[in-house]
């Protein structure tokens, strides 16, 4: 057990029958109060991101999370399947859990599979993806005042805005964590 005041960001703790991830804290002390933390955590369960305040009294049991590398394989209608290297083990998880994490998801990407209890919570993606350009707007000459963009739709169906020069069939470099373009791959 671990006292809520000594929480830090990027911890894990069980609370309530919940799992969280703390993403914020902030503590606030008045003359004649008690210390009040107040922290930003991420439901690893249903993925909310709350605020919750708590004296400094209250305890939480902080938890350790397992991770294990596995390579995405394919996608099976309602499932998401994903395979040990090693072992060759598989195991599906739901599309509804993994909604924003699917736009970067292409076949033999390597993941982090995040278990706690041998509950599967979610996956850790790489920080960026090298996807390859579907589709793209024709380029406008003239417009080089500012820093122009167009659109370009990947091969995981995702809209990123891209520079001019980029074209069809080529491959960028996209961050998973904004879904913004990072460059040429």
């Amino acid at each position: 057990m671990i006292n809520v005041t000594e929480l830090r960001p990027g911890n894990y703790f069980e609370d309530g029958g919940n799992i969280y991830l703390v993403l914020d804290i902030l503590l606030n002390k008045t003359a004649m109060r008690k210390m009040v933390a107040k922290v930003k955590v991420k439901n690893l369960r249903t993925g909310a991101i709350t605020d919750m305040s708590a004296n400094s009294g209250y305890q939480v049991e902080q938890i350790r999370l397992d991770k294990k590398k596995m390579s995405y394989l394919y996608d099976n209608g309602e499932f998401l399947v994903f395979m040990d290297q090693e072992t060759y083990e598989q195991i599906e998880m739901p599309k509804s859990n993994l909604e924003w994490e699917m736009k970067f998801l292409k076949e033999n990407l390597e993941v982090e599979i995040v278990t706690y209890n041998d509950e599967i919570l979610g996956i850790n993606l790489p920080a960026k993806v090298a996807l390859k350009i579907t589709e793209t707007e024709p380029a406008v000459r003239g417009d080089s005042v500012n820093k122009a963009l167009k659109n370009a739709t990947l091969e995981t169906g995702l809209v990123v805005k891209v520079p001019l020069f980029i074209g069809q069939d080529e491959e960028v470099l996209v961050r998973t964590d904004t879904g913004d373009y990072d460059g040429r791959a």
